[in-house]
């Protein structure tokens, strides 16, 4: 051990690449994770408790949140999917360090939006207005 201390990235630096898409900024990334199931066996014969095997994977889906601008490369993504034309993409999450360079990134493969909320406003508030696209997918890797 070097007995150098490294101090964890921090998750409010962050950027957010989408195939093909220009979008200027995420406000919040969440939902990305991955978990095996677990499928009980046990056969008649073998003692009372079971055995434990690994099942399907599978894999959260993604929510990405972001200021009303005048950008509707994510809307129109999604309504295209409505319309049928479904067009999965690569989703690449990369974590900043303080000094601006990436420091952790994970892939996501074969996204594509399956729902999307508008923007709430309200005449009294002064908060920004956020768009919000879920995005369902069938991998996530840590690559860096």
């Amino acid at each position: 051990m070097t007995g150098e201390r490294r101090d964890p990235y921090r998750n409010f630096r962050f950027r957010v690449e989408v195939e093909g898409i220009q979008q200027a900024g995420f406000s919040e990334v969440s939902g990305f994770d991955a978990s095996l199931a677990v499928v009980e066996y046990r056969e008649g014969n073998e003692t009372i408790t079971a055995r434990k095997l690994p099942g399907l994977a599978k894999y959260g889906n993604i929510s990405l949140k972001w200021g009303t601008t005048d950008s509707m490369d994510m809307y129109n993504w999604m309504q295209e999917s409505i319309e049928g034309k479904v067009a999965r993409k690569t989703v690449t999450i990369i974590a900043i360090d303080e000094e601006g360079g990436d420091v952790a990134t994970w892939q996501v493969i074969e996204a594509w939006p399956s729902k999307y909320t508008a923007p709430n406003f309200n005449g009294t508030g002064s908060e920004v207005a956020i768009e919000f696209l879920e995005l369902s997918h069938e991998g996530m890797t840590r690559t860096a």
